[in-house]
């Protein structure tokens, strides 16, 4: 069945992150970093199936050669920035549909970078991957990486910071939306063009943004490991934070059946009525985003400590989780 999976991750200089490096991961190619001298070469990659940039739809006409140079865009990214601290860019991570083939796959995520694109008026780099061959790995794992500038592209290169990088105290006084809407949105209109490509394909599955308890679903959510503790396992190592993770996961199964089961359980469900399918304050967003990271802050301070060859984290410390479906 169709997955709903998209992740927001951004890339700083307070934490190391390279933009070129990340993109030449993403896309396995061999991109040298200007600013710190630096080549990050991933041109070993075989499971890159698709890779383009896409840049707001009223340049279509305009010759706008530098920002489809992947390496010219992204050093650009980074020598517009003077901040130490400065964040560079913004990544999507979405799942794609394994129900869809290779051409309604890529008609779907283009078409998503393209709205981005439009939206924010940032250059997308959108890059495809197949899933990973390795053991554990899931073979549904088609994705895609969408690494968008956090500056507005124009024909002479990259200007203002998108309205997305801006506090929200100045978005208030533009007239907009606290930030975290645009999340709500861009997460809410991944599922709507997801489902549309699944209808237009002939598919019945699909995908819903909201939560289990707005969906009406009664049950736990699943647990997400982490990076970290996915390739300790993956490499054959133990991991306790993914040892606790699962535990926790049964033990909330276990007291939600056990709950279930007392008596009077059925009345208090009838007295509560039908699933009202609302979805959650911002005030719930908010708080449990900043719970959720917290506690993967946490997970991989703890996992990165210690032996083991090293072989806690991942290789290169600008990657995210290649694998969406990794428990």
């Amino acid at each position: 069945m169709a997955v709903y999976f998209l992740n927001l991750k951004t890339f700083g200089r307070s934490d190391g992150s390279s933009a070129p490096g990340a993109a030449a991961y993403r896309a396995g190619e061999r991109i040298r970093d200007n600013r710190t001298g630096r080549t990050h070469d991933h041109s070993d990659r075989q499971d890159v199936l698709h890779k383009e940039i896409i840049v707001p739809a009223r340049f279509a006409d305009t010759d706008l050669g530098w920002a489809r140079d992947r390496a010219v865009l992204w050093n650009a990214a980074e020598e517009a920035e003077t901040r130490k601290n400065a964040r560079v860019a913004r990544e999507y991570l979405v799942a794609l549909p394994v129900e869809l083939n290779s051409e309604q796959r890529l008609g779907l995520v283009r078409g998503f970078s393209q709205e981005l694109s439009d939206r924010y008026r940032f250059a997308v780099d959108l890059t495809i991957h197949a899933p990973r061959d390795f053991p554990g790995s899931d073979p549904r794992n088609f994705h895609a990486h969408l690494l968008a500038t956090t500056r507005e592209v124009s024909t002479a290169g990259l200007t203002a910071k998108t309205t997305l990088e801006i506090s929200d105290s100045k978005r208030r006084q533009l007239g907009l939306d606290p930030a975290i809407y645009e999340l709500l949105y861009v997460r809410e209109r991944w599922a709507a063009v997801t489902n549309e490509a699944l209808r237009l394909a002939r598919v019945a599955a699909r995908i819903d943004h909201r939560t289990l308890e707005a969906q009406g679903i009664d049950r736990e959510p699943r647990p997400q490991i982490p990076r970290a503790a996915f390739e300790m396992e993956r490499h054959g190592y133990r991991s306790v934070v993914a040892e606790r993770l699962r535990e926790e996961y049964e033990s909330r199964v276990r007291e939600r059946l056990e709950r279930t089961a007392q008596p009077g359980a059925d009345r208090a469900a009838q007295t509560a009525g039908p699933p009202t399918g609302k979805s959650q304050t911002l005030e719930e967003i908010r708080r449990q985003a900043r719970e959720s990271w917290l506690r993967l802050r946490q997970e991989f301070a703890d996992g990165s400590a210690g032996g083991a060859g090293g072989k806690q984290r991942p290789p290169d410390s600008e990657r995210i989780a290649d694998d969406v479906f990794a428990r």
